[in-house]
């Protein structure tokens, strides 16, 4: 038993204990010294030296050992960035360098920790993270937690790995919990903290579908770690003929970003890759090739133009749409001058009706309105249906005759990306002519993209041919994205935009604030004005021919998802009679890469949705997912592939934490030390001393059993005196 006294209470206590002594003794002197007052004031005075005890707060200490062995945890990191090879010795070059797996690979093995086994339990584990694929991503707080739960004797961790936590909480939690415990993490970093020489190929934006006959534009970006510039072919593989092959300069230290064309002649399912050869002084040859799948298609964009004068610009955008492969062109003209509508091949007779118009992917308004001999309000309506619930696009070209303000007036008002100036319905002409202005958003936009290189991208814009009128408009609307405004002209709101784009319910709507586009010819024919309405068309019919069967159409949002993140799924369901279904069960049957299986019903988005359904599901692994659409109404089905890119978190080549293993090993007081350093570091855990035994303490002074004793000796002392014929 142990006391925690203090000078005063032990004064107290001796004083207390004399004083009451002399009381006691007097008190039974005065009794004649009688036996049984005797024995009451011995009650009394242990009664008052309990009391002084429990003051000097007394202790019973246990000291506990523990039976079994002190253990030793060696957490080994078996995550995919310790593929990396940039493990390089003291004497090699980074061509001899080894990957983070083989160069930890010595201190995984139980015989290199034979002096630490003398004395505590070794005990080897891997870790990585708890995703679906557990390799593509590190969590070191889960593996550190883990350690700490299931081993109850724990001396000490070693930690082997790179540091590249991507996963989970900050490990930060843990290593104070350790430090508490005074459990040490030696940290043995594997990797270098600064990037190997090296050249690596990146492909992030890969179109996942084509059209026979028409060109593909597959961006990548070469970034280079090596000193010097260089030369390198790219190739493109898988197309099912001759490789195709570009050469492109890299400059040292930098990167070089630019598109590879493809033209593919079969449909189907291809499987393409992009690679580049490996240069003599790389360390990394495992990113310079990548692979992507691509779905090839037969089917041709349709498209509706529908104008009211066969102004210049009417008339180079039929040609450039007449003349691409991959589109299906109608026109229907109302001209003014005339009864009747124009005539002649693929122009139309009168505006198409329901079910007609939703066959359309996109549909261009030119310089008309709401009039008798033109457009209706119910033809209004059907065109907010086809953009807004069935992933149709929508393109706005306002004319000098002003025609296009009495569309404001329908729903169509909602669809309109701009605010228009109502003071001059009819636009602004000049006599010099405007320069097109691109904007942040256009200059990062493939709708603008002109030629790949930004610079060069930003050059041809500036050198296009201007336009000298233009709509008048106040503003953009809020969810509209401006790529271009005028060169000059501003509004108290800024610069006037003139090309404009934004989403309305599944479907994207674009304004062009000029009639001028059709003069980008001057100089380079049809190039850019080919190019740019090609690319505004594909665009637009995205989603529209993701994947498609006779009577159902099945899309999805984002265009390239990701693992993570929601996924929409639309489809429009058409009735047997080709109406739009209002109601039905539409459900998805989601196979993922992995073999498991979901399942996804989509709903009916409202009373007004015309065959539009919808749902989600969130993907939580890259690759491809088999999707079979089907609906119990009209028995039919649709199959199709969804490729989702993985949310690599764990990524190969890139340079190693350290910082994130010394920050843990300084937490809970134990070292940094390298890989190589392997002998020195299994010395310094065998010299770690035995652990403390576990000292329990039971505190006499404050337990309940100790009070409630004190207050039944009391009851007795009082009891006693009753009985002895004291008040």
């Amino acid at each position: 038993m142990t006391f925690f006294w203090t000078p005063v209470t032990l004064t107290i206590t001796i004083v207390v204990l004399l004083f009451s002594a002399v009381c006691c003794w007097i008190s039974w002197r005065r009794s004649g010294y009688t036996r049984s007052m005797g024995l009451l004031e011995v009650f009394r005075f242990a009664l008052i030296a309990l009391v002084l005890l429990t003051l000097n707060q007394p202790e019973i200490t246990q000291e506990i050992r523990p039976e079994e062995r002190p253990t030793l945890v060696i957490l080994h990191d078996t995550s995919d960035s310790m593929k990396t090879v940039d493990v390089v010795s003291e004497a090699g070059s980074s061509r001899d360098a080894v990957s983070r797996n083989e160069a930890a690979a010595p201190a995984i093995d139980p015989q290199a920790w034979g002096p630490v086994a003398e004395k505590m339990e070794v005990i080897f584990q891997p870790f990585s993270s708890k995703l679906a694929n557990p390799a593509k991503g590190t969590d070191i707080e889960q593996a550190l937690s883990y350690a700490v739960d299931s081993h109850a004797n724990l001396r000490g961790v070693v930690l082997l790995s790179d540091g590249d936590w991507n996963t989970g909480v900050a490990p930060n939690g843990v290593a104070t919990d350790l430090r508490m415990r005074k459990i040490p993490v030696f940290a043995a970093g594997v990797g270098s903290e600064t990037r190997l020489p090296d050249i690596e190929l990146i492909c992030s934006d890969a179109p996942t579908f084509g059209v026979i006959g028409k060109t593909m534009r597959i961006p990548f970006r070469i970034v280079s770690w090596l000193p010097g510039d260089r030369t390198v072919t790219l190739t493109l593989q898988g197309t099912r003929s001759e490789n195709i092959v570009k050469v492109v300069s890299v400059p040292g230290m930098g990167q070089v970003q630019d598109t590879i064309d493809w033209q593919p002649r079969d449909t189907g399912e291809y499987e393409l890759s992009l690679d580049i050869p490996t240069d003599d002084a790389e360390a990394i040859t495992t990113n310079n090739s990548l692979k992507f799948p691509v779905t090839v298609k037969n089917e041709a964009l349709r498209v509706l133009v529908v104008e009211s004068f066969p102004r210049w610009e009417y008339r180079y955008l039929r040609n450039a749409l007449e003349r691409d492969p991959g589109v299906e062109v109608n026109c229907l003209l109302f001209h003014p001058d005339l009864d009747a509508v124009g005539g002649g091949r693929g122009y139309l007779e009168e505006f198409p009706d329901e079910k007609e118009l939703f066959k359309y992917d996109v549909v261009f308004l030119g310089d008309v309105g709401v009039d008798a001999s033109q457009l209706s309000v119910e033809n209004c309506e059907h065109i907010r249906q086809l953009v807004r619930n069935h992933a149709g696009g929508l393109v706005f070209l306002p004319g000098f005759r002003g025609k296009q303000s009495t569309l404001l007036t329908t729903q169509l008002e909602e669809l309109y990306p701009v605010v228009p100036d109502e003071t001059a319905p009819r636009g602004i002409g000049q006599p010099r002519p405007a320069r097109f202005a691109l904007t942040e958003s256009g200059r990062r936009s493939l709708l603008t993209r002109l030629e790949p290189d930004d610079n060069d991208n930003e050059n041809v814009w500036n050198a296009l041919p201007g336009f000298q009128w233009y709509a008048a408009t106040l503003r953009s609307k809020i969810g509209s994205e401006v790529l271009a405004v005028h060169g000059s002209d501003s509004t108290r709101f800024g610069r006037i935009p003139v090309i404009a784009t934004r989403t309305s319910g599944t479907g994207k709507v674009l304004f062009m604030g000029t009639d001028g586009a059709w003069r980008w010819r001057r100089g380079v024919e049809d190039l850019y004005h080919y190019r740019f309405w090609g690319q505004v068309v594909r665009w637009m019919a995205y989603q529209r021919n993701m994947s498609q069967g006779e009577s159902m159409r099945l899309f999805y949002s984002p265009d390239r998802p990701e693992a993570g993140n929601v996924l929409t799924l639309n489809a429009n369901v058409m009735s047997d009679s080709g109406e739009p279904l209002r109601e039905g069960t539409v459900v998805v049957q989601i196979v993922s890469p992995s073999g498991q299986t979901d399942s996804v019903r989509l709903a009916s988005v409202g009373e007004d949705s015309w065959g539009l359904f919808s749902g989600s599901f969130t993907p939580e692994e890259g690759g491809n997912y088999s999707l079979v659409t089907t609906c119990s109404e009209t028995g039919s089905r649709l199959e199709t592939t969804v490729a989702v890119k993985g949310n690599e978190k764990e990524k190969i080549g890139q340079p190693a934490r350290l910082d994130v293993l010394r920050e843990i090993a300084e937490v809970t007081r134990g070292e940094l030390t390298d890989v190589s350093q392997l002998n020195e570091l299994v010395d310094r855990v065998a010299e770690l001393p035995e652990p403390e035994p576990v000292i329990t303490r039971v505190r006499i002074w404050s337990h309940p059993l100790w009070g409630g004793a004190l207050i039944v000796l009391l009851g007795a002392f009082w009891t006693g005196r009753k009985m002895a014929g004291l008040a």
